[in-house]
């Protein structure tokens, strides 16, 4: 089963992420309006991209735009909750073994000491954020049930992963072949349902900056539809 997952299932997973990541972006781009979006990108491209970036970067950043700083510990464990998912799977050390036996290549890993401390933060993060959509009326009334199964989806992989590098809670072969199989249910699920905001952040960010930079505080030009 371990070369099953690994193998053939994994190159799926791959191959439907990467495709299916691809097509949102084509659909996300062509589905902007010509007069009112791509038309201004196109005449007043070096503002559109200054704006792009600038609402990029002070949203990537923390406490770089005024919406974080309003709530600083909110702000805080989101950041550890999204690096931790980003940076911890993509420099540990497993992994990577893995990434170089199927793929042929890989990259220098993390720590173990430093993969594990993320691992727990990004654990500990994510069961704050639970609490508090469960905890604050402003933020429960717009949670649903799916809200909460893209969390668990999200986090099984890790605290399955942490399970069986650890080989806590009994049955190693069990804690790793459900880390395997929970990580590559994440990957799928990516392209599919609102975790597609690892790229549609990006995009929608860079939109909203560069409709800002041109059409609102940047380069009104006359040669710009309006």
């Amino acid at each position: 089963m371990y070369q099953i997952i690994t193998g053939p299932l994994l190159w799926l997973t791959f191959l439907v992420f990467v495709g299916g990541l691809a097509w949102r972006v084509y659909t996300y781009i062509k589905g902007l309006d010509w007069k009112l979006d791509r038309v201004a990108y196109g005449t007043q491209s070096a503002y559109g991209w200054r704006g792009a970036m600038n609402s990029i970067g002070s949203w990537i950043v923390p406490f770089g735009s005024q919406g974080w700083k309003v709530k600083p510990i909110f702000t805080i464990l989101f950041f550890v909750f999204h690096i931790g998912i980003v940076i911890t799977p993509l420099f540990l050390a497993g992994h990577l073994v893995v990434l170089k036996m199927r793929f042929g290549f890989a990259w220098p890993a993390l720590p173990m000491i430093l993969a594990d401390v993320m691992t727990v933060a990004m654990l500990c993060a994510g069961l704050f954020i639970i609490v508090r959509r469960i905890a604050l009326p402003e933020v429960r009334i717009i949670t649903s049930l799916y809200d909460y199964l893209l969390l668990a989806i999200t986090i099984a992989p890790f605290f399955t992963g942490f399970m069986a590098v650890h080989q806590l809670g009994g049955d190693y072969k069990f804690w790793l072949y459900a880390h395997i199989l929970t990580g590559e249910l994440m990957l799928l699920a990516v392209p599919f349902t609102k975790l597609f905001h690892v790229v549609g952040f990006f995009l929608s960010r860079g939109q909203l900056g560069m409709d800002y930079g041109i059409k609102r505080g940047g380069m009104r030009g006359t040669n710009m539809a309006w």
